[in-house]
């Protein structure tokens, strides 16, 4: 199979990326963080395990989206004609 017929494609978009290790890394602070205080290993890792799973919809919302960048933005003005009445 010749290389050059392959397409250079990634498995997962850049902003899916930065999501999943955003809530990666908030998992692994507050696992770190529970276990520290002293309620065991296991409720450490089930609490950061909750934790990624609840950083993933918010980090989500918060990165925009790749396309977000390409819209051109809305003119200030009076838009012509479209008016309710007609």
């Amino acid at each position: 199979m010749d290389d050059r017929s392959m397409v250079d494609r990634s498995l997962v978009s850049v902003r899916a990326a930065l999501v999943l290790l955003l809530a990666a890394l908030t998992g692994v602070g507050v696992g770190l963080l529970s276990a520290a205080t002293g309620n065991g290993l296991v409720a450490g890792v089930l609490s950061g395990l909750a934790a990624a799973g609840a950083a993933v919809p918010v980090f989500n919302q918060v990165i925009a989206p790749e396309a977000a960048a390409e819209r051109p933005v809305a003119r200030k003005g009076r838009a012509k004609g479209g008016s309710i009445r007609g």
